[in-house]
This record gives structure tokens, C-alpha cells and sequence, in this order.
């Protein structure tokens, strides 16, 4: 094994409080999902961290599927409550093929491939409930 990249988050103050990373000079302020103040939950970071991931890894995918298609991946996060004290997440991964010649069938299929070997889908399986889903434009 051989490490690529690796950065390290710090947060005071939890989901009211200030983010910074440890390569980056910007302070992130951290707001609770569902409010109206200015700033990010942790939700909307890793759903674009995982989009931007899934995509990166859908293009080794469909290169070596010899399939040639530009794509938009999108990932929507939910934080769920079971009780008083049972919070988890599920998500939906959605992605829409254009100027390219695919089928939504086959692109569904490179999806599930891709599902496969993301790492941000290794991390979260067994763990998030992920939905697949396809569109060609």
C-alpha cells in the first residue's frame, strides 16, 4: 500500500462550531442542517466529497469499460433520527450521462461497478443504505 493524500479536519464547537484542515488556511463555520445562519453542515461536505470521489472513480470505470460519455454525479445525504438518541445516515447516488453514446441500462451498470471500487462507497458499506440510479441526457 501507498499512501496518496492525507489531511486531517479539526471542529470546536461540533455542528455550531468552526472547521479547519490541516493543508488548507480556510476556517469553515459549521451550521446544523436545517437552520437559516450561514455555513455548512458536516452532511453537505460529505456529499460533495463523495460525489466528487464517485465521479473520479466512475472515469477509471468507463475508461476501462472503453466507454466515452461526460457525467454528473450527484449525491444527496440524509441524517435520520430512530428514537431519541439513534441518529444514521442514508444517501442516494444519482448520475446523468450526456454527449456520449450509452444506454441508461449500461450506465447503471458502470455505476454499480463503480460502487464497487469508490472509496468513499467502500468506507460506507455496510454501514449507509446507498440508492443507485442513472439518467441519460
Amino acid at each position: 500500500m501507498s499512501q496518496i493524500y492525507q489531511t486531517t479536519a479539526s471542529v470546536s464547537g461540533a455542528r455550531t462550531g468552526t472547521a479547519t484542515l490541516s493543508d488548507d488556511d480556510k476556517s469553515y463555520n459549521m451550521v446544523a442542517p436545517g437552520t437559516k445562519q450561514e455555513g455548512n453542515n458536516p452532511e453537505q461536505f460529505f456529499a460533495m466529497g463523495y460525489a466528487a470521489c464517485f465521479d473520479g472513480a466512475l472515469g477509471l470505470v468507463k475508461k476501462s469499460a472503453d466507454k466515452s460519455f461526460d457525467s454528473r454525479t450527484e449525491v444527496t445525504i440524509e441524517l435520520n433520527k430512530e428514537g431519541d438518541s439513534n441518529f444514521f445516515l442514508t444517501g442516494a447516488i444519482h448520475v446523468v450521462a450526456s454527449n456520449g453514446d450509452i444506454t441508461e441500462d449500461e450506465l447503471l451498470s458502470l455505476v454499480e461497478k463503480t460502487h464497487t471500487v469508490c472509496p468513499y462507497s467502500k468506507a460506507v458499506q455496510g454501514n449507509i443504505d446507498m440508492k443507485l440510479s442513472a439518467s441519460v441526457e
